[in-house]
């Protein structure tokens, strides 16, 4: 039997960012205890020309719905790039996990060699469906999620392998 489309991107989705939601929580705590303002994290940089903690959350948050909107052929769902605490993040996931919980199955599977356009600044790429997912959509969001994970385990953040994988 085939893996659907869907069980290659709902589920995994929403668990990396239920993880990504545990992560920020550890990630306001350890600000709390140490006293240091959360804006610190928030605004964190691995190097300086790499975007902060939120444009990753933003980044993750964008990849798994724009994955499900352009394979699903459903109406965008805008959230504009506006979060600065953990509290804005931490809603943003929530609202992002929402919509991926409202995705109907049938929206995405069968889709797998559908065409699936992507738009970036850089021009159009075409690809299938299932090339869109495993070659693009999974490793962008798994990216941001890692350098997200990096960025507060960097701050000093209290975190291990087993947080990342979002327990076992």
């Amino acid at each position: 039997m085939a893996t659907e489309l869907y069980d290659l991107t709902v589920p995994a989705f929403l668990r990396g960012l239920r993880t990504l939601s545990t992560l920020l929580d550890k990630g306001a705590a350890f600000a709390a205890e140490q006293g240091i303002d959360p804006a610190t994290l928030t605004d964190a940089r691995l190097i300086e020309d790499m975007r902060p903690l939120t444009a990753q959350v933003q980044l993750a948050t964008d990849s798994a719905k724009g994955a499900v909107i352009r394979i699903g052929e459903l109406e965008p769902f805008p959230l504009p790039d506006t979060e600065e605490t953990f509290a804005d993040l931490q809603d943003r996931i929530a609202r992002t996990i929402a919509f991926l919980e409202s995705v109907p199955r049938d929206r995405i599977d069968g889709r797998e060699e559908a065409t699936v356009t992507l738009k970036t600044s850089r021009g159009e790429f075409s690809s299938t469906g299932r090339s869109h997912v495993l070659t693009f959509s999974l490793p962008n969001f798994y990216f941001h999620l890692t350098t997200a994970y990096a960025l507060l385990r960097q701050a000093g953040v209290p975190l291990g392998k087993l947080d990342y994988l979002g327990g076992l």
